[in-house]
């Protein structure tokens, strides 16, 4: 049995407990949410006027019953490793001043940032962020490992996913009350995924890519006219 850590940021300590909350669901198979224990490490302060925001921070933990044998621990010590000093290379490279940290979970690494340059780090649209991500899996892929390597900041990926899966499924129900094409915003190859994934089982709408990077887009249309 071990423990599993995440932080998370949100607007409220609400919505940070949730990033927390659908972070875990991902390290941790079969998570309780009942047993997770959430610290409250700032309950979030917006200044005068709206300006100087400070976003609510927690730190949830569960327990993962999760276990590797001694060789697959010591291979994703070395992932793990591997995976922070090319992150960490990349923050400098681009001058962002951010804290750097990992956890392990079952197949794969989590390589988390935190601080002042947080929005430098993940950049326009999550640009910056997913770039970094793939170099990170094609070097450590490279050099063997077949661990992935899932970057993040600040709670950045929990937000994001759930943002665009509500799009997702805005923009389905759009498709399908006026029985034509929707065609979303460009995204990265991550983004597209995750609209992709949450859309498969619609039983009303197909999705499909369309365009050239970095403009390439999902477009959301009615199984009417796929047939």
């Amino acid at each position: 049995m071990s423990t599993v850590t995440v932080e998370a940021t949100g607007e409220t300590v609400g919505e940070a407990k949730w990033a927390a909350l659908r972070e875990l669901e991902q390290r941790v198979p079969g998570l309780d949410r009942e047993t997770v224990q959430f610290q409250v490490v700032s309950e979030g302060e917006r200044g005068l006027l709206g300006v100087g925001f400070t976003p609510a921070h927690v730190i949830a933990s569960a327990e993962s019953s999760t276990t590797v044998a001694d060789g697959d621990e010591l291979e994703a010590s070395d992932a793990s490793r591997t995976a922070r000093e090319i992150v960490e290379r990349i923050a400098a490279g681009i001058g962002a001043d951010v804290v750097v940290t990992t956890s392990e979970h079952e197949g794969g690494v989590t390589v988390s940032s935190t601080g002042a340059d947080v929005a430098l780090f993940i950049g326009k649209h999550g640009q910056t962020i997913d770039a970094i991500q793939y170099l990170a899996n094609a070097i450590t892929r490279a050099a063997g490992s077949d661990h992935e390597v899932i970057v993040d900041a600040a709670g950045y990926r929990a937000r994001r996913t759930a943002t665009l899966e509500n799009l997702a499924r805005r923009t389905a129900q759009r498709a399908s009350a006026t029985g034509r094409r929707v065609a979303m915003e460009p995204m990265t190859p991550v983004e597209r995924k995750i609209v992709h994934e949450s859309l498969k089982d619609d039983p009303e709408v197909e999705t499909a890519s369309e365009g050239s990077e970095p403009n390439r887009f999902v477009v959301v249309f009615p199984r009417v006219l796929a047939g």
